[in-house]
């Protein structure tokens, strides 16, 4: 791709394709193939957007099937303040394919909100990855909620590329029908002390599967590291089933690390205290599994996104209000 002589150059040229590092696959590789243009977005010195930037993907299947590659970069400058929000929806039933990358740098002092929405129908496969780049002692915070697609593969990247820096990472999948869901995620703590913390939720239904694969690298020089990951799974269905590999890197001697994963049903004691108090079975599954997703959600700081995804989330329940 060439560059246009511009004051943005710059930011191109030190920013775009960082994911590359760590994304060494032919998906990556074809976004990167065909960039002929793409969204850029900068967040100048010591501002503070007050409103969330949202960045619809809306995919038209009516008429045929469709293959998209959209390719982002934002650079957050420091004492820079954002909340960025990327949702996926689709109308039609023709097949679609959405192969994305964005890529993000966040500078000294700043602060980056990110959230990812999946809800498109079981025609809609997505292959995509987020690459956070932190160049400075930044907070980063990013939620990805899966509700609905095909077959789908969420790669997040975390570098944390400067002492004292804080990342978090949360993940909720609500998986049913055939759905098929791979979070595969990265924290590379490359400079010391810095805290990282991650925690992926799934509820899979149906004949569903899920993936989850952590992986948090601690680098040689990266002592007094506090890395945190978890990843937690409700199974509904004896048809459903996931897979779970958190992982640990660590080179350095002085560090707080810790990784685990669960995969269970529904605790039947608390379904034997609710159904004792005249609840009824679904609207006491429905309790359970909103009180099993209120971890993630409470994540979700933008109130008008929350209220959304608890909406969504209860419909998929069954349930009009819990």
């Amino acid at each position: 791709m060439k560059l246009q002589k511009n004051e943005h150059r710059h930011y191109v040229q030190q920013h775009l394709n960082q994911s590359s590092k760590y994304m060494k696959d032919g998906m990556n590789a074809l976004n990167t193939a065909f960039i002929a243009n793409g969204l850029f977005v900068l967040i100048k010195k010591h501002r503070t957007i007050y409103k969330p930037i949202y960045i619809y993907h809306l995919t038209d299947t009516n008429t045929d099937n469709v293959f998209v590659q959209p390719r982002s970069l934002f650079v957050v400058e420091e004492n820079a303040q954002v909340q960025l929000i990327e949702i996926y929806k689709n109308n039609g039933l023709h097949e679609s394919f959405t192969n994305e990358v964005i890529e993000i740098a966040v500078q000294q002092n700043a602060r980056l909100e990110y959230y990812k929405v999946q809800d498109e129908n079981e025609n809609c496969h997505h292959v995509g990855t987020t690459h956070v780049q932190q160049v400075g002692k930044c907070f980063t915070h990013c939620v990805t909620v899966t509700l609905n697609g095909g077959t789908i593969r969420n790669n997040i990247n975390m570098v944390l590329e400067a002492p004292n820096n804080e990342g978090h990472i949360y993940g909720l999948y609500m998986l049913n029908g055939k759905t098929h869901v791979d979070n595969h995620s990265i924290v590379d703590n490359i400079m010391p002390n810095c805290f990282s913390n991650e925690l992926y939720k799934g509820i899979m239904d149906g004949s569903s599967t899920g993936v989850f694969n952590g992986k948090i690298y601690v680098r040689q020089d990266a002592q007094k590291t506090n890395a945190y990951q978890s990843n937690k799974n409700v199974l509904m269905s004896d048809t459903a089933s996931v897979n779970t590999k958190p992982q640990l890197e660590i080179f350095a001697d002085d560090v707080k690390c810790s990784h685990g994963c669960t995969i269970g049903q529904l605790d039947e004691d608390a379904m034997f205290y609710l159904r004792a108090r005249g609840i009824g079975e679904k609207q006491a599954k429905a309790l359970l599994l909103h009180a099993f997703a209120t971890d993630i959600l409470e994540q979700v700081k933008p109130e008008k996104l929350r209220s959304y995804l608890e909406q969504k989330i209860d419909e998929r329940l069954g349930v009009d209000k819990l």
